[in-house]
C-alpha cells in the first residue's frame, strides 16, 4: 500500500508539473505576441491593403491577407466537408466500426495527417506544372483541402465511434434505412462533434503556411477571382518578421496577434455551440 502511495504521489507531481509546463509556455507565446504585437495594432492595419512603403514601416495594412486567409480556409472547409461526412459514415455505418478495412482506412488517414505540409505543398505545387494551373486563390483551396480531408474525416470518426451500436440497431430494426440511420440518427447524436471537426478543420486551414507557399501566390491586392493570387496572414507574417526593419517587425507581431485572436475565437465558438447542442438536446 505505501509504494502505491508513493507512485500515486509521483505521477500527480508530474501531471501538475507537465500542466503548468505548458501553460507557462503557452503564457510566454501568448505574451510575445501581444506585448510587441498590440502596439503596432490599429484599425488602418485591418482594414487597408499594403500601401506604398509598406514593407519599409510606413502606411497600410493586411487586409488582403485576412481576406486570402478567410477565402482558402472557407472554401476548402466547404470542399473538404462533402468528401469527410461520407467517409466516416461509411466506415462507421456501412462497414462495422471496428474490422480490418475501417482500421486500415483510419490508419491511412493517421499517416496522411502527419504528413508536413510543406509536402502537400510540394505535391500540390508539381501537379500545378502537369495540369498547367497557375499560383492563384482556386490552386490554394484544393491542396489546403487535401490537406484538412484527414483532419475532419478522424475528428468526425472518433465522435462516430462513441454512438451506441444498440442506438444504430434499434434504428435498422424500425425500418430504417442505412442511410436514413446515419444522417438522422449518427449525424443529429454526434453533431457537436462534427461542429468541432469543422472548427478545428477551419483553424488549420487558416493558420498554415507551407501548404500554401508554393500554390497561391502573394499580391497586395484582395482577390477579385478564384484564379488570381491570394496573401494569407501566415504567408504575411512570415515575409514581415524577416525584415530588418523594426516596425515592419512589428506588424509581423501584429499580424500573429489577428491570427491567434481568430483561433482563439474559432475554439470559444466551437465550445459555446457544443454546450449549447447539448443542453437542448437533453
Amino acid at each position: 500500500m505505501q509504494g502505491k502511495f508513493i507512485e500515486e504521489k509521483i505521477f500527480k507531481v508530474l501531471m501538475v508539473f507537465s500542466t503548468l509546463l505548458i501553460i507557462i509556455a503557452l503564457g510566454t507565446i501568448l505574451g510575445s505576441i501581444v506585448v510587441k504585437g498590440l502596439p503596432a495594432l490599429s484599425w488602418e492595419m485591418l482594414s487597408q491593403t499594403p500601401k506604398g512603403g509598406f514593407y519599409l514601416g510606413k502606411s497600410g495594412g493586411i487586409l488582403n491577407a485576412i481576406a486570402g486567409s478567410f477565402y482558402i480556409a472557407i472554401g476548402s472547409t466547404f470542399f473538404a466537408l462533402f468528401v469527410s461526412i461520407p467517409v466516416a459514415l461509411y466506415i462507421n455505418i456501412y462497414r462495422k466500426k471496428f474490422s480490418k478495412y475501417s482500421n486500415f482506412v483510419r490508419l491511412c488517414l493517421d499517416v496522411l495527417w502527419g504528413v508536413p505540409s510543406i509536402v502537400y505543398g510540394a505535391l500540390g505545387f508539381s501537379l500545378m506544372l502537369i495540369i498547367g494551373l497557375k499560383t492563384s486563390l482556386l490552386a490554394g483551396i484544393l491542396i489546403v483541402t487535401i490537406l484538412i480531408i484527414p483532419v475532419m474525416i478522424r475528428a468526425m470518426d472518433e465522435v462516430m465511434k462513441t454512438v451506441p451500436k444498440g442506438l444504430v440497431e434499434a434504428s435498422l430494426a424500425l425500418g430504417a434505412t442505412k442511410a436514413e440511420t446515419a444522417l438522422k440518427v449518427v449525424v443529429k447524436q454526434t453533431l457537436p462533434g462534427i461542429v468541432t471537426a469543422i472548427l478545428i478543420s477551419f483553424g488549420r486551414a487558416i493558420g498554415d503556411a507551407a501548404s500554401v507557399m508554393y500554390t497561391t501566390g502573394f499580391t497586395d491586392n484582395v482577390p477579385e477571382s478564384i484564379m488570381n493570387q491570394a496573401a494569407t496572414l501566415p504567408l504575411a507574417i512570415l515575409n514581415l518578421v524577416s525584415s530588418p526593419i523594426k516596425e515592419v517587425q512589428a506588424k509581423a507581431y501584429a499580424s500573429a496577434l489577428v491570427l491567434t485572436i481568430i483561433i482563439l475565437a474559432l475554439s470559444i465558438a466551437s465550445r459555446m455551440l457544443t454546450k449549447k447542442y447539448t443542453k437542448n438536446k437533453l
